[in-house]
């Protein structure tokens, strides 16, 4: 066994906060630094003010600070090149390389490596006018999928129920540059009917290993109703996924994707995250990939994952993933996010929140911090999507009841949530 080794998480969000916590609980970790960082998780590392796409500036830091690990959250350092950057200067990185991360960066390019590949997705155009959008629009009915090729921060995706709708948001993208060089390009593609599901692909570029099933919940209103957003709660593991179902995913869609990384030669060693639509007979497709562990999702995979989460990474930075032992999760968890006012259109203004440490007390329960500031000793929600209460249990039942019973203990003003986390679970139990 190695000695203990430095670590460093690259990101600020609820995500981020998970990653820190599993790797404060390692055995392996020695010092633990956050880049930048926010005030929950500079309770448990020391966290430094840096600009987390800027390569150069991360490497000098790894080597001042004796890093031997260095754990990527969010997609933008990923896509700027920053695994590449540590690498060249002998960091171990938990992150695929910057040609890795256009399978998240350019839904252009992550469709034509699936079509490339015969991984089952819904059929698609690539769009760079609105001739070409109209086009690409008349192939399709209701509801209409127009995408921003670009990274977006989730905010790229637009299921329209009419025609002029469709047309309006691709008109905002290629015309009104409403997402700047992120919507430049389109895809626009077929609606697939079905439920979804999120899987995290642990892999190393060769063997790959799944974390625990999950649910997100992208819209923003109880009952999947208004504007998509990052996402606003998540459960795990999805009860009704079965093994048969399990078994046909990773035959027809895991292993050809990770298979077909070899293949195109790119260096990956993170998470693949495979967003997938479950047909109502069972089939599976490939709605997107990400190239790092999804927000929420993580603050319900991390507090269920049973083994030693620093030695994890260490395996699959090293490519030796192999021989990293795997147990399996026996716990369920379910997290829901406390927004501001105004997500997921616009800012809203710093509000103190109150209740975090009575929030903190309820059993199973760990409050992550996203979009936090500390003001005069103050913790403030300084908008976007301000805190995620995780919650563990025996069952889903008493992992969400101990969730919204601490949901119910935090404010702060303006304070938005869902209040039907787990629905689908608790509605219906088949596809």
């Amino acid at each position: 066994m190695d000695s203990r080794l430095n670590v460093v998480v690259i990101g600020s969000g609820g995500r981020e906060h998970a990653l820190v916590s599993a790797c404060a609980r390692s055995p392996r970790c020695g010092r633990l630094y956050a880049v930048p960082g926010n005030p929950g998780i500079a309770q448990e590392a020391e966290c430094h003010a840096l600009n987390v796409t800027d390569g150069a500036a991360l490497a000098a830091f790894c080597l001042d600070h004796q890093i031997d690990l260095a754990i990527v959250g969010p997609e933008g350092p990923l896509a700027a090149g920053v695994a590449d950057a540590l690498r060249a200067r002998g960091v171990a990185v938990f992150g695929p390389s910057g040609a890795g991360a256009q399978l998240e960066a350019s839904k252009e390019f992550s469709k034509k490596f699936m079509a490339r590949h015969r991984i089952p997705t819904a059929d698609f155009y690539v769009c760079r006018t609105m001739e070409e959008a109209e086009t690409a629009l008349s192939n399709f009915s209701s509801p209409y999928i127009v995408k921003a090729s670009g990274l977006a921060a989730g905010k790229g995706v637009f299921v329209e129920p009419t025609l002029e709708g469709a047309r309006e948001a691709a008109r905002q993208m290629l015309v009104g540059k409403k997402l700047g060089a992120a919507g430049e390009t389109l895809v626009i593609e077929e609606a697939l009917p079905g439920r979804e599901l999120s899987l995290m692909v642990v892999t190393d570029g060769t063997t790959y290993r799944l974390l625990s099933t999950s649910q997100d919940h992208k819209r923003l209103l109880d009952g999947d109703r208004g504007p998509n957003t990052g996402g606003m709660g998540a459960y795990a593991p999805a009860p009704w996924v079965t093994e048969e179902l399990m078994d046909r995913v990773r035959r027809e869609i895991i292993e050809p994707s990770v298979a077909a990384l070899g293949k195109e030669k790119l260096d990956y060693r993170g998470v693949l995250y495979v967003g997938l639509m479950i047909a109502p007979d069972g089939t599976p497709k490939v709605l997107e990939y990400n190239v790092r562990l999804g927000d929420p999702e993580t603050e319900v995979l991390l507090p269920l994952f049973e083994g030693d989460w620093v030695d994890l990474c260490w395996h699959v930075a090293r490519g030796e993933l192999a021989s990293f032992p795997w147990r399996k999760e026996k716990k369920n968890a379910l997290c829901v996010i406390l927004a501001s006012a105004g997500y997921p259109a616009a800012a809203s203004a710093a509000a103190e929140i109150h209740g975090l440490d009575a929030a903190g007390a309820v059993a199973g329960v760990t409050v992550f911090h996203a979009g936090t500031s500390a003001q005069d000793g103050k913790i403030m929600a300084a908008g976007g999507r301000v805190l995620c209460v995780t919650a563990t249990g025996d069952t889903l039942q008493q992992a969400r009841r101990r969730a919204y019973e601490a949901v119910g203990k935090i404010r702060f003003r303006g304070m938005q949530y869902r209040n039907d986390i787990g629905h689908q679970v608790f509605e219906k139990n088949s596809v």
